[in-house]
């Protein structure tokens, strides 16, 4: 749900008729106080999944929005945090929100489909993004992920089950989905968000192609988040 102090309808509407970077440049300020933004509740059983093993050197977040994820993920890794976003408005809400932790994360404008790493991490995770990717966005994605891994190192994020052709989930996501097309088809500069997209297991084969073994975890959080699934793409 939208907070109080979360964008007004107008603000809303101004971000739609945006560019995808321009769009999140307008709504940074206020991005935390919407329902877009993936609640604690679920990021803190996340990021317990993730680092059940021990902490890492090494890590990177991508699409890492106003840093949410990078708080979480600040605790566990020892030498080397990595922030990527492509929206400098978000950026800076992140480098606010991260300002007291112990030690600095980098916090880089970059576009997560050109990611400028090679080797260098051995954890890259992600959360609530995927709809920005689709098509070949979503190949060059996982291109430069697999790129930016060690060998035997680890992709982890959240994504959910394609809800069945009876929930009414899955049509509110498609129409949502139609308009959008439908926006982009008479708006210019595109703005892409899409839903069910990079859904599980439909994304296990895409990980396959791309040089990942994928597993996936479910029941991180009871109730309405439930179906909520993490998966672990290992580069081979």
């Amino acid at each position: 749900m939208f907070r109080t102090d979360g964008p007004t309808f107008f603000e809303l509407a101004r971000q739609a008729l945006s560019s995808t970077e321009g769009g999140y440049d307008l709504l940074a300020t206020k991005f935390d106080a919407t329902p877009f933004r993936t609640p604690d509740v679920l990021l803190a059983p996340f990021f317990r999944h993730v680092f059940a093993e021990g902490s890492v050197e090494r890590a990177l977040d991508v699409a890492c929005g106003t840093g949410a994820q990078v708080l979480h993920l600040a605790p566990y890794v020892t030498r080397r945090l990595v922030g990527v976003d492509f929206s400098q408005g978000m950026l800076e809400e992140a480098k606010r929100r991260t300002a007291h932790l112990p030690r600095p994360v980098e916090l880089l404008k970059a576009d997560a489909r050109e990611l400028p790493f090679k080797e260098a991490f051995e954890l890259v995770t992600s959360a609530g993004a995927f709809g920005h990717f689709v098509g070949d966005d979503e190949e060059r994605l996982l291109e430069g992920v697999h790129r930016a891994l060690v060998p035997g190192g680890r992709f982890v994020f959240l994504t959910t089950p394609m809800p069945p052709r009876t929930s009414p989930a899955r049509w509110v996501a498609r129409s949502f989905n139609a308009a959008m097309h439908l926006r982009n088809a008479l708006v210019s500069p595109p703005f892409v968000m899409f839903y069910l997209t990079f859904t599980w297991p439909e994304v296990k084969p895409v990980l396959e192609r791309h040089g990942f073994e994928a597993t996936a975890h479910d029941g991180l959080v009871p109730g309405r988040l439930s179906k909520v699934v993490a998966v672990t793409a290992t580069k081979r």
